[in-house]
């Protein structure tokens, strides 16, 4: 006899503090991305998530069932100029006056790798690397799998909003969690950024978690618990995950705002 599963039960499962089954994370996260649970549910389990936490395991599953709500990209036949060349990427976690990825993408492509940046936007009071680039007139953050693979393949890196093949319940929980308080939950946080750097195909990976007044994570234990959460799930998933967990106490650059820090990059 099939198991009866629904959204209330799960989410008392997680309020009174007990791990969710693998069904059970498959079916909220799948529900929620299919208009089946209604965003008042996804709100409460997200509240309970944020208090209660959630295990390795739980976290892992989580992260996969949102990979699985859309297409994982094969990027392992990726060439540039008719030789394969191995994918890389870099993520931070955001803080004041981070601008990293603006410097650091190009640069990778000079070399014989290609970078899948699939960046997000501003949490609390970061701007995100889409927010900065969008400064720029006519850049648009939007691109199709198919124009992606080939500006990977003529300069070697992209960077670009995830595309709604891509892990498409992290864009509707990304939403979601901005408006209900529960940004800072650090299992939702660490399950939205890989479920991105999963899909997107990348084969290796390094985080900057960042910590101090700047940062959007601004106690250092808990950036410490970030980074090696995201990668454990990394790890798990097959993609080869490190983890530098670094300061901003004061912005990284001498410009503070998204289009003064497209300037200060050009």
């Amino acid at each position: 006899m099939t198991r009866s599963i629904d959204a209330v039960r799960i989410i008392e499962a997680k309020r009174d503090g007990k791990e969710l089954d693998d069904d059970e994370i498959d079916w909220i996260v799948d529900g929620y991305t299919r208009g089946v649970v209604h965003p008042e549910q996804m709100s409460a389990l997200a509240m309970a998530v944020y208090f209660r936490g959630m295990t390795d395991r739980e976290i892992a599953r989580w992260t996969a069932a949102m990979v699985d709500s859309g297409t994982r990209l094969d990027l392992s036949d990726l060439t540039r100029a008719g030789r394969r060349v191995p994918t890389v990427d870099k993520h931070s976690t955001g803080g004041v006056g981070d601008s990293v990825t603006l410097v650091l993408t190009p640069l990778l492509a000079t070399w014989e790798l290609a970078v899948p940046q699939l960046s997000g936007r501003g949490l609390g009071h970061t701007g995100g690397t889409l927010d900065k680039l969008e400064a720029i007139p006519g850049w648009r953050a939007d691109l199709d799998a198919a124009t992606r693979r080939q500006i990977l393949e003529e300069t070697g890196a992209v960077i670009c909003a995830a595309g709604a093949d891509l892990a498409p319940a992290d864009r509707a929980l990304y939403a979601l969690r901005d408006v209900t308080g529960t940004v800072p939950s650090i299992p939702m946080l660490a399950a939205s950024i890989m479920s991105k750097k999963i899909a997107e195909g990348t084969g290796a990976l390094v985080l900057d978690v960042k910590c101090g007044s700047g940062a959007f994570r601004p106690d250092r234990a808990d950036a410490d618990e970030l980074a090696r959460v995201m990668v454990a799930i990394g790890t798990a998933a097959g993609v080869r995950t490190s983890a530098l967990v670094t300061a901003n106490h004061t912005p990284l650059g001498r410009a503070v705002g998204n289009a003064l820090e497209v300037a200060e990059c050009a």
